[in-house]
């Protein structure tokens, strides 16, 4: 296993130009997050953790300093260059999900493998079984107006997972959901993250960030606390226990 860190931020900084004013997102950040981490990024409005996560998912550059993901410095690359390590390197979940309406889940899942050219018939076979560990296997061909909300998000996770990436952010998963379908999600984000998938979430619900194995704390865009959590929600639970809680609304 590597010893160097999947996610490396050093001194990295934001600025923004608003009218006559600056305002600084992000101030000097320096971060390690390892492969196979569980993170939670939290902060109040203001505190730097939309920007931090638009750098960290290749979605923004920093202002200055340099940011290593997975060995490669993406910190001077260009917009093409941002988006092809985009539909490498990251999945990303939304809180508003993002699909595609008029699409089946097949095809919403399929996207990423089409942006990185594998043929129609892998690419099927690969979005098909990602779905099927999803708890979807039942709804490929389904629409996302003929789904629940945890379903959707579930499509959501799958379009993430569908090209191995090296990280999955998830971005407030469960904005958008009722307390026991996000718990859902979130014992589908535990089954993950036990299969070996990093994870780095961002939230501003304190019992959503439990779910993760350390917490990061960003206020004034300067890192305020990092800790490991000692005792996450779904500690105690075997790995069968939470695949059940995660598809447990598929039949709803």
């Amino acid at each position: 296993m590597s010893t160097e860190p999947l996610i490396k931020l050093r001194g990295v900084t934001k600025v923004y130009p608003m009218g006559d004013q600056v305002v600084r997102a992000l101030a000097g950040v320096d971060l390690d997050i390892m492969a196979n981490e569980y993170v939670a990024i939290m902060g109040p409005s203001g505190s730097g953790k939309s920007t931090m996560m638009n750098i960290i998912g290749c979605l923004d550059t920093p202002t200055a300093g340099t940011y290593v993901l997975n060995g490669q410095s993406v910190s001077e690359l260009s917009d093409n260059e941002l988006a092809q390590i985009r539909n490498r390197e990251v999945g990303f979940v939304f809180q508003t999900f993002n699909l595609l309406a008029r699409v089946t889940c097949l095809q919403n899942v399929e996207l990423p493998l089409i942006y990185s050219g594998m043929r129609r018939s892998k690419r099927r076979e690969v979005a098909r079984k990602t779905l099927v560990d999803v708890g979807l296997g039942d709804r490929v061909d389904h629409k996302p107006n003929e789904l629940s909300g945890g379903q959707r998000q579930r499509v959501a996770v799958a379009r993430a997972l569908v090209g191995n990436p090296s990280l999955m952010l998830a971005d407030e998963p469960t904005g958008n959901l009722d307390t026991k379908t996000g718990h859902e999600i979130m014992a589908l984000l535990e089954g993950l993250y036990r299969k070996g998938n990093t994870i780095l979430l961002v939230t501003h619900e304190e019992d959503i960030a439990q779910h993760a194995r350390r917490i990061i704390r960003l206020r004034d865009g300067l890192i305020e606390s990092d800790q490991r959590v000692d005792a996450p929600a779904l500690a105690g639970k075997d790995l069968d226990e939470i695949q059940a809680a995660a598809s447990a609304d598929v039949s709803a």
